[in-house]
């Protein structure tokens, strides 16, 4: 039994009625206009989601040249300290997680009583397998959240891979509501090697959602839903280190993490609804501490 709401099927359904790429398309250009209203605009989303200004490198919204400018903005030096500890993960974002746990075979939890399956959501048994009986976390970024992506780990590249799909919203009404979701929006799926084993670093599209970037490859998406799955290499290697950013969203959604089986343990305590920041420690790598799976 899930935990679906009373109404949650009437405000999901227009939604499979609806345009994805069409209305994401519009999101991305108006976000991207310069108008003479843009502070004021800017300031009704700054009391509306009670964003805090502080930590931004630039507090004055009249600089913001656009609202993609303003929504992708810098933090100030030392507004995000990354954990130090040798054997640290720390979080990619601000965020409320969503799920977490372990991957039962290669099956993660939507929502109460909905799974979906790590081949659905990375486009290949192949890469799936890596992850078989590891662990995940769902990360959900809301309007107010700094949307730049940051490693958890230090981690040399192996693919990218851009999955297309639908765009359906990833308000908490919907993940309750569609099925496998997260495997039928566009999405990016970075996969790492890292002192943690294999890691996935999956961002997901939605509704609204501008763009979404890496800094290796520029803008991954938006394309058309009817694009072919594209994996993405770079002929130099990409190396980042912990807490570096790896990429943002240009307007929020949802980052999907995936590590392999014995390699890596969640933070005690971090449970769904938790809120987590950029830098702050959310597990522990195994082999940093001196130990591997069998």
């Amino acid at each position: 039994m899930n935990d679906r709401r009373p109404g949650d099927l009437l405000r999901a359904l227009p939604q499979y009625l609806l345009p994805h790429h069409a209305i994401s398309r519009l999101t991305r250009h108006l976000a991207r206009m310069r108008s003479p209203w843009l502070p004021r605009v800017l300031d009704w989303f700054v009391r509306r989601y009670r964003v805090d200004l502080e930590e931004a490198a630039e507090t004055d919204l009249a600089r913001y040249e656009t609202f993609n400018a303003f929504f992708t903005r810098a933090l100030r030096p030392g507004a995000r300290p990354v954990a130090s500890e040798p054997d640290a993960l720390v979080s990619p974002v601000d965020a409320a997680v969503s799920q977490i746990g372990p991957i039962d075979g290669t099956a993660l939890v939507q929502a109460k009583g909905m799974h979906y399956t790590a081949a659905a959501l990375l486009g290949s048994v192949e890469r799936a397998a890596l992850f078989s009986g590891g662990h995940f976390a769902t990360l959900y970024l809301s309007p107010r959240d700094y949307h730049r992506i940051h490693m958890p780990v230090d981690g040399v590249l192996r693919e990218t891979v851009y999955i297309p799909g639908r765009l359906f919203s990833v308000a908490d009404h919907t993940v309750r509501t569609v099925p496998n979701l997260f495997a039928r929006n566009e999405r990016m799926a970075a996969i790492f090697d890292t002192p943690a084993g294999p890691m996935a670093l999956v961002m997901v599209g939605a509704l609204n959602v501008g763009s979404i970037e890496t800094v290796w490859a520029g803008e991954v998406a938006p394309r058309s839903v009817h694009a072919p799955e594209t994996v993405i290499y770079r002929q130099d290697e990409v190396r980042l280190a912990r807490g570096e950013e790896m990429g943002r969203f240009n307007l929020g959604s949802t980052v999907i993490l995936l590590f392999a089986k014995d390699r890596m343990e969640w933070q005690e305590g971090l449970a769904p609804e938790s809120k987590v920041r950029v830098g702050e420690r959310i597990g522990c790598s195994c082999t940093a501490r001196g130990y591997s799976s069998p």
